[in-house]
């Protein structure tokens, strides 16, 4: 059965403070995707950068989600954007980028996500057209649309530089890595997602993005600051991680067996 409106669901979706979540995985059994995907997620992530994730198992985690009947997004390596077209070739709906920090980098990144007149993504997409059930024409006629390609924002060159990244025809949102910020905008002090300034500089990014006709992506450590972000307009939050949520589960469950709680 074709899954061109999973797949596509993300583009359409994404925007006008949508406020999406996302599963976040960094385990590579591709099982954990396709079992979050059952879950009231709006996409799932499969992160590349610093999960345990490989092209195997993105490809396979990518089937599993799809089969979920959710879009999938995959974070790439730093720099590494020949892993965009492939991702997008197994059938990702977006990919997020890291440490995009010019608008020389966002060239690049999009020259990889989009096919020409907007970039010079090659010509190879099997599985996707196979899960979409397009043609090889309607593909090529609608896969820059579907594909999202997410700019990651976390240091100050960045935040410098966001306009210019903002503005560049192929970039579709950007997404803020709160920790990272941190770090940067501390001069490596410290790790604070929750700091004022780094808080400052969430509500700066959705002004710009919005303002720019794009969206505007965030990771939050906690559901708490997810469920603020999506008051003041984010359009998608990463929730946690499987780590994180797969650790905090067992604990619950510990307590309530020990009686503590």
């Amino acid at each position: 059965m074709p899954h061109l409106s999973t797949i596509s669901a993300l583009s359409t979706r994404i925007g006008g403070g949508s406020g999406l979540l996302t599963a976040w995985v960094g385990m590579s059994d591709p099982m954990i995707a396709g079992q979050l995907a059952l879950e009231d997620f709006d996409a799932i992530t499969i992160d590349m950068q610093h999960g345990a994730n490989d092209l195997a198992s993105v490809r396979q985690g990518i089937l599993n989600v799809t089969l979920g009947g959710k879009p999938s997004i995959v974070r790439i390596p730093v720099n590494d954007f020949s892993c965009a077209s492939r991702a997008l070739d197994f059938g990702a709906a977006g990919v997020i980028a890291p440490m995009i920090n010019s608008k020389a980098d966002a060239e690049a990144f999009v020259s990889f996500m989009k096919f020409p007149p907007i970039g010079q993504r090659s010509w190879g997409p099997t599985i996707a057209v196979g899960l979409t059930g397009q043609t090889l024409d309607e593909y090529l006629a609608k896969g820059n649309a579907m594909s999202v390609a997410i700019a990651m924002i976390e240091t100050r060159e960045a935040l410098a530089a966001l306009d210019d990244i903002l503005a560049l025809d192929g970039i579709d949102a950007v997404f803020v890595g709160p920790s990272d910020l941190s770090i940067a905008l501390s001069n490596g002090a410290n790790v604070n997602p929750a700091r004022p300034d780094v808080l400052d500089a969430l509500e700066h990014v959705k002004q710009r993005a919005h303002a720019h006709k794009k969206a505007v992506c965030c990771f939050a450590p906690t559901p708490v600051l997810a469920k603020d972000l999506a008051k003041k307009g984010y359009d998608l939050m990463a929730i946690g991680t499987d780590f994180s949520q797969l650790r905090s589960g067992a604990r619950a469950q510990i307590d309530i067996a020990r009686g503590r709680s």
